[in-house]
């Protein structure tokens, strides 16, 4: 009879615990010593094999980012020029940039009488220019002469009437802006530079007599610089234009090495009297051999469009 007893006794069936009791258990069991569930010994193991995977994970990849960045310099690409993602035909850009809610939008437009829509225009030219202020690491370059090993050539950015004291000429009531343009850099690029000899039948006149006047002289040694109106009534409209400090970029600044202290060459736009109150259409080209024109993937060219009211 006792033997029934005790037999019967683990098919008891346990006490119906309430929600609390039940959860003060789940904390702490006193009769099983176990807390959450899991009994002293069986944290240790849980925590021991997670301890253990983490740590032979973050090795694991720790030593793969050794092996991967023992390929790379941080001075330059491991993938150049051609094989390179961005290639060799360097893009022209532009500033100051529009507002960043129209980013889209490659139009400078402003109101000469209007401060706060002068002030945008000047406020992210200043911003650009900003690094240039300080150039204590480069050295003058005159004649597009190459700078030493590991010395890089100063930029000419203020250039009358393109100067802050002057607001660029955006305040002006007779004269247009200035406008910057800059080539996109890429690691060891080098032009391929026109002579007078052999120069595009697309290239604009102006541009061709001036690369003329050039000949034999150090400074043709240039990826010259044509802004334009991209159809005859803008070209009418457009007006005289000119380049600052000079009509392209210098074979001095190339190629790109990434050495410290290097700025990327820039072109002044000074567009003297464009038409006011009409919407003008310009673009605006690099020229040298090896930089071929698509507007689509922005190759080698630039738009914009300019408006200015009074």
């Amino acid at each position: 009879m006792s033997d029934k007893k005790s037999t019967e006794q683990y098919y008891t069936r346990p006490p119906k615990l309430g929600k609390w009791e039940g959860f003060k258990v789940f904390l702490w069991n006193s009769e099983t010593h176990q807390f959450l569930g899991r009994t002293g010994a069986s944290w240790g193991k849980i925590l021991l094999f997670y301890i253990l995977f983490y740590a032979a994970l973050i090795g694991f990849f720790a030593a793969m980012l050794t092996v991967f960045y023992q390929t790379l310099d941080s001075k330059k690409p491991k993938w150049q020029l051609d094989e390179s993602l961005i290639g060799s035909n360097p893009g022209l850009g532009f500033r100051p940039m529009p507002p960043d809610s129209n980013v889209e939008s490659t139009l400078i437009w402003y109101k000469v009488s209007d401060n706060k829509s002068v002030s945008h225009w000047t406020n992210e030219l200043e911003e650009f220019l900003k690094v240039y202020q300080d150039q204590t690491h480069a050295v003058e370059c005159n004649g597009n002469r190459k700078p030493e090993e590991g010395k890089v050539c100063k930029v000419e950015f203020n250039i009358d009437p393109c100067i802050p004291s002057k607001k660029y000429n955006f305040n002006s009531y007779q004269g247009g802006p200035c406008i910057f343009l800059k080539l996109n850099k890429i690691y060891n690029w080098e032009p391929d530079y026109y002579s007078s000899t052999d120069l595009p039948k697309n290239m604009p006149d102006d541009l061709k007599k001036h690369i003329e006047t050039q000949a034999n002289t150090e400074n043709n040694q240039t990826v010259w610089i044509s802004c334009e109106g991209e159809n005859p009534s803008d070209n009418e409209n457009i007006g005289s234009i000119q380049y600052k400090p000079g009509r392209g970029f210098g074979s001095q600044y190339f190629p790109f090495k990434n050495v410290e202290g290097y700025l990327s060459p820039l072109v002044a736009v000074y567009f003297e009297k464009p038409t006011r109150g009409v919407l003008i259409n310009i673009e605006c080209k690099a020229w040298a051999k090896n930089i071929h024109h698509d507007r689509v993937d922005k190759r080698g060219s630039v738009h914009f469009e300019l408006m200015i009211d009074n």
